[in-house]
């Protein structure tokens, strides 16, 4: 096998690195991961994930892991709502497609992958600040931590990825969009009118470019993305103050004038905001031919995307299976055909969910955007 003897590092403990890391182990490999995060308690907040059967699905079954995410995900119907909380339309999930993308909260998620991994896989508080080259082999630095070698660097560090200079040139591009996340804690209580109007389901509701999408049921939390077009004056440094939550309602409160009640119900409801403003990393541009050592990039370090299309973390994982696979198959002469192959198959298929997700983007901020398409 061409890793035989060779050290692996992973940069970033998200789904895509730990299910790399998975299916790297089960073949002999010896991998390590390094994390920003100070431990594997550390609270990952936003939504819940749901994985596609025929990728993120597919990456957990090759691990042996996809009926312990059947077990621990939830399915989740539908309720689509209008601005003033009538309900046009709602569906829960049946025996048949119960399967098919049930939700899962993100620590749930690590907590699965971390569980198939050997001890001490994953190093915890390592924050990635460089790469060197020291007698044919990377050297890895970390902020007041120690440095680390390898003999292959695979980025999995998310959108702002610090391993990404090394493998290309192409530069993150903000896509105009904003999105405003909240997270209601004991919202039975806390919001009850709104978590009554979602139904056990996940809600989806849309007017003048407001596009509002919650989770009721994510532990105990209920989880909110709302998403909108960023006013041009933000670009100025204009933008919100998310220490402020205060500052964050009120912002709400003035989009949502018109919406019902139960709305500003779950804005005053809401314990934490975050503001996130959506990029893409375009694959148009090849990366680089003269890398002097092995490196490579996966998930949103590869091809980060708006998530509109929820083809990210799927997309992510695709690349943790088809990667491995090529490492460990036995049908590549050296780590280098290997990854150049993966590269190759992977901007195909991330081009193409990147282009759904824009496209998409695109459809939602326009002021006449309605769910009917939703429907069936």
């Amino acid at each position: 096998m061409i890793l035989h003897n060779k050290q692996i590092a992973i940069i970033g403990a998200g789904p895509a690195g730990l299910t790399l890391a998975s299916l790297l182990q089960q073949q002999g490999v010896h991998v390590t991961v390094y994390e920003r995060d100070r431990d594997a308690q550390a609270r990952i907040w936003g939504g819940t994930l749901d994985l596609h059967k025929e990728s993120g699905q597919a990456a957990l079954k090759k691990a042996g892991l996809l009926h312990r995410y059947f077990t621990l995900a939830k399915p989740m119907g539908r309720t689509l709502a209008d601005q003033h909380g009538n309900v046009f339309f709602s569906k829960k999930p049946t025996a048949e497609n119960q399967y098919d993308q049930p939700e899962i909260s993100r620590n749930d998620l690590r907590s699965l992958l971390l569980d198939s991994l050997s001890a001490n896989t994953v190093v915890w508080d390592r924050k990635f600040t460089g790469l060197s080259q020291d007698n044919g082999r990377w050297r890895l630095h970390f902020d007041e931590k120690p440095d680390e070698v390898a003999d292959l660097v695979i980025g999995a560090n998310g959108g702002m990825s610090r391993v990404r200079p090394y493998v290309t040139d192409a530069q993150v591009e903000d896509t105009g969009t904003f999105i405003i996340q909240g997270e209601v804690l004991d919202p039975i209580h806390k919001c009850p009118s709104f978590y009554h109007l979602c139904n056990g389901n996940i809600l989806m509701s849309s007017y003048q470019g407001n596009l509002l999408v919650a989770n009721p049921v994510n532990h105990s939390t209920l989880a909110y993305g709302i998403t909108f077009q960023r006013p041009e004056e933000w670009s100025n440094g204009l933008g919100l103050d998310f220490k402020s939550p205060d500052r964050i309602r009120t912002c709400l409160s003035e989009r949502f004038t018109d919406w019902d009640q139960r709305y500003h119900e779950l804005f005053k409801a809401t314990s934490f905001f975050a503001g996130l403003p959506t990029r893409k990393l375009s694959l148009d541009q090849p990366w680089k031919a003269d890398r002097p050592l092995p490196i490579t990039l996966i998930g949103d370090a590869a091809h980060l995307m708006p998530p509109f299309v929820g083809k990210g973390v799927n997309t992510g994982l695709m690349d943790a299976l088809l990667l491995a696979d090529n490492l460990t198959s036995g049908n590549y002469q050296s780590i280098q055909a290997a990854i150049e192959d993966y590269e190759h198959k992977m901007f195909a298929y991330a081009s193409e969910a990147q282009r759904a997700s824009s496209e998409n983007e695109l459809e939602i901020r326009q002021p006449d955007f309605t769910f009917q398409r939703f429907i069936h």
